[in-house]
């Protein structure tokens, strides 16, 4: 792959004799959906969290736009947009001042950033919800702010991670096609989830992991065909390498 968003070359990380990550290898390309899929303690929360920074690495090398995340952590940062699982916006202010705010983390000048989150908010169908407060808000719409939130400083890298995560189906399919039209507008997205239709809707190409390492890689139609030549879907593969229902995890 050339030019890659992301490349991993023999990253671990351990603790002591146990390695929640042991010398996985994946690139992401320009512009991709890329999957990382596993049964808990697989290690892709581990492995997030050093893309994002938030973990040192033990070993191999991981960069980002070319630049290295043991020596270049903060200008990394600035190129990431990160969704978290948990909703962890400021239920003190309201549903523009939590754009507002979290935009100097980026030195976004206050006239910038005020256009930019009158932008994400209407993209995000939250006008009406403007000057509320987040407690206000459904579990869908405090959803669509944190994915405002994380594009606010227009990165180059989004992370998903579990992004539809106790939603409805009407919610998470909102979020489905913001996923969609932000790769049709070439935004390069990491995307971990528990559920495999998001998986084989969304992502270009993926990896499953399992005990720290990868185990099979390649977008969802080569893993069915290469494992289930003759017929059944994503979750049957994943069963089928891990043991286990990815669902149920």
């Amino acid at each position: 792959m050339t030019d890659p968003v992301v490349k991993a070359t023999a990253l671990r990380k351990c603790y002591g004799d146990l390695c929640a990550v042991d010398g996985v290898d994946f690139e992401i390309g320009r512009g991709e959906c890329f999957g990382l899929l596993g049964p808990n303690g697989a290690g892709k929360t581990t492995t997030v969290k050093m893309l994002t920074c938030a973990l040192p690495v033990t070993g191999g090398d991981l960069t980002v736009e070319g630049l290295s995340v043991k020596e270049d952590p903060r200008a990394i940062k600035y190129l990431l947009g990160v969704c978290p699982q948990e909703v962890n916006l400021d239920p003190d202010f309201s549903v523009v001042k939590n754009l507002v705010v979290y935009s100097r983390y980026y030195d976004i000048p206050r006239a910038e950033a005020e256009k930019r989150a009158a932008e994400l908010i209407a993209r995000f169908h939250l006008h009406d919800k403007l000057e509320r407060p987040v407690e206000d808000l459904s579990g869908g719409m405090k959803k669509r702010l944190l994915l405002a939130r994380a594009l606010i400083n227009r990165p180059r890298l989004l992370v998903l991670d579990e992004p539809t995560t106790g939603l409805d189906p009407q919610s998470r399919r909102q979020i489905w096609q913001e996923v969609r039209d932000m790769k049709k507008n070439g935004l390069t997205t990491l995307l971990t989830t528990h559920y495999i239709e998001e998986a084989e809707l969304l992502c270009d190409r993926l990896v499953i992991m399992d005990n720290g390492r990868i185990i099979e890689q390649g977008t969802p139609r080569q893993l069915i065909e290469k494992h289930l030549p003759g017929g059944g879907n994503l979750e049957d593969v994943f069963l089928k390498l891990t043991g286990k229902h990815l669902r149920d995890e």
